[in-house]
């Protein structure tokens, strides 16, 4: 059986063969994303990204039922994913030894947000925190260098921590464009 630390140096590999590849030709940005779709009589929110699918449901008091996490849950499981993952690419970059990883990500939502009297409430996931659970040999700084460094790279948290502009469109009654959903990995 593989160990993180079996894992971590064939990260590193990786890593480095993706970086040769790109100082020799520097990709330009490329466009990803998901398509969703909400599932005829049930509601499910099925995402497709590349030739994968999550389904997104809500529980059954709310007219779901319960086949996946909803949307809020979604997103700080994908927080979580990425801080996880950007920890693995700087632990291999900077080769820190890690023994075990783990992301525990919570936030709050408040079903009284936006209504009268509640309208400094955020209808957002709000006071989202993190906590990192792991195992290491290393130092201390090591362990504060390599946090900085996540904290520093992973898009996710990034895109999270920072305003972002994003557009909306209807396209009604049109047919959906055939799939142009790309790796971002």
């Amino acid at each position: 059986m593989s160990t993180l630390r079996e894992y971590l140096v064939q990260k590193r590999e990786a890593l480095l063969r993706r970086r040769a590849e790109f100082e020799s030709k520097p990709a330009e940005p490329f466009v990803f994303g998901a398509r969703v779709t909400a599932e005829g009589r049930s509601g499910v929110r099925r995402i497709r990204i590349r030739d994968y699918q999550i389904i997104s449901d809500s529980p059954p008091d709310f007219a779901g039922y319960g086949l996946g996490p909803g949307s809020p849950e979604i997103q700080l499981g994908v927080l979580g994913s990425c801080i996880t993952h950007v920890f693995l690419i700087q632990a291999a970059d900077r080769e820190v030894i890690l023994d075990s990883l783990e992301v525990e990500v919570t936030g709050q939502l408040d079903q009284r947000a936006g209504r009268p009297g509640f309208e400094h409430i955020p209808v957002y996931p709000h006071n989202i925190r993190y906590t990192v659970h792991l195992k290491s040999p290393a130092s201390n700084e090591v362990i504060r260098q390599l946090h900085e460094a996540v904290e520093r790279a992973c898009p996710i948290l990034n895109l999270l921590l920072n305003p972002q502009q994003i557009e909306g469109s209807i396209l009604l009654n049109a047919e959906p464009a055939p799939d142009r959903v790309a790796a971002a990995d």
